[in-house]
């Protein structure tokens, strides 16, 4: 089956014929029926559903469903990493996923490299020294680097590393971290999968032999997923493949828009011609996805002030929906890094980060162009 039929399509329950997922709204299962299902912290049908459709989507052999993608995240490499091991990242990543292994896991005593921004710097980072795990986002946040995940992958082979990608930014309609190599996939299922701003929730999936540990790792922590927002991640992913052919489509335009306006300084989109890692995104991804950042002429009072001038785009700390969101990485996303860490990773004062969604794109150019039109 394609994309678009794998989102829609859901299996018949078979106790009631009913043709979408049911909410399975309890603690616990009479016992002793089976050992499938005991206490909904370790188990649950509507769950279960959900880790069933992205082992479908991401060609897995396993999948497992959390409370959130930051729950996806730490309970992976709690599950994976003990005290003496090393792991590899990279700087340019989610300020909240740099701050769990730079800080906690660190704290641990797991060895936590963190390479500079650039496919090839964590390539020649992985090649050093042989790291238990490696994780990276295969697009980075908020700067849209594009990580060469088949390149890596060969590299994590030859050292015996597992390699982790946090793929919330290309969805499986743009990207299948596993075909390229890659042993676990991690999303937030809160941005693009679920699509509606609506539900956290994440999602890993993979290899048996790591996934089965990590889903121990989960009934153990309780980073489990709660059954209304696994059903309505599923509702969310039966429109993915269409949301995601027009929110691509929609992003490459108003790229293009931005990158022409003169009261931007730069564009980051790997959709661009003009972004450094353009040729890896043209052979990595199907889409570009539906993430652009840009400088605006001023400092942070021109950025802020562009981000509330706006009519229609929602200042948010969130991306992945519907609807489009703005936000200021420096002091929302990325306000735990310290200044000289936002400097290494190029996030400036005057970076917007905007997640478009499926609104018209000459409405959304427009809601641009006027909020632009407030700066000198």
């Amino acid at each position: 089956m394609k994309d678009a039929t794998r989102t829609v399509r859901e299996d018949i329950d078979e106790a009631t014929g009913a043709i979408t997922t049911p909410i399975y709204q309890t603690t616990a299962y009479h016992y002793p029926e089976g050992e499938k299902y005991r206490y909904s912290r370790e188990a649950n049908p509507t769950v279960l559903e959900l880790t069933k459709k992205i082992v479908e989507l991401e060609n897995a052999e396993m999948g497992v469903a959390f409370s959130s993608g930051m729950g996806a995240i730490s309970t992976s490499a709690l599950a994976l990493l003990k005290p003496g091991n090393s792991v590899l990242v990279h700087r340019d990543m989610f300020g909240r996923s740099y701050r769990f292994f730079t800080d906690y896991l660190k704290n641990w005593g797991v060895n936590v490299d963190a390479s500079n921004p650039g496919s090839d710097n964590i390539i020649e980072k992985a090649k050093s020294k042989r790291y238990d795990v490696i994780f990276v986002e295969n697009i980075t946040n908020p700067l849209l680097r594009v990580v060469d995940i088949t390149e890596l992958s060969k590299v994590a082979k030859e050292r015996g590393s597992i390699l982790i990608v946090d793929a919330t930014f290309s969805t499986p309609i743009n990207q299948k971290p596993l075909e390229l190599g890659a042993d676990i996939v991690v999303h937030s299922a809160s941005k693009f999968l679920a699509g509606h701003n609506d539900v956290i929730a994440g999602l890993a999936a993979g290899y048996g032999k790591y996934l089965n540990v990590i889903d121990q790792m989960r009934r153990t922590l309780g980073t489990s997923l709660d059954a209304h927002a696994a059903y309505l991640t599923l509702r969310g992913i039966k429109t993915l493949k269409i949301r995601m052919d027009v929110i691509n489509r929609n992003a490459e335009q108003i790229a293009e828009f931005l990158e022409g306006h003169p009261k931007v300084v730069k564009v980051y989109y790997p959709g661009l011609k003009s972004h450094v890692d353009y040729e890896i995104a043209r052979k990595v991804l199907k889409g570009f996805g539906g993430v652009l950042s840009f400088e605006v002429n001023g400092g942070q009072e021109s950025a802020l002030k562009v981000m509330k001038s706006l009519k229609l785009i929602i200042p948010a700390q969130t991306l992945g929906g519907v609807n489009s969101v703005i936000s200021h990485p420096a002091t929302m996303s990325h306000r735990t890094l310290s200044l000289e860490e936002r400097k290494i990773v190029g996030i400036t004062d005057s970076l917007l980060r905007l997640s478009v969604g499926i609104e018209d794109v000459n409405d959304l150019i427009e809601d641009l162009d006027r909020a632009l039109g407030t700066l000198y």
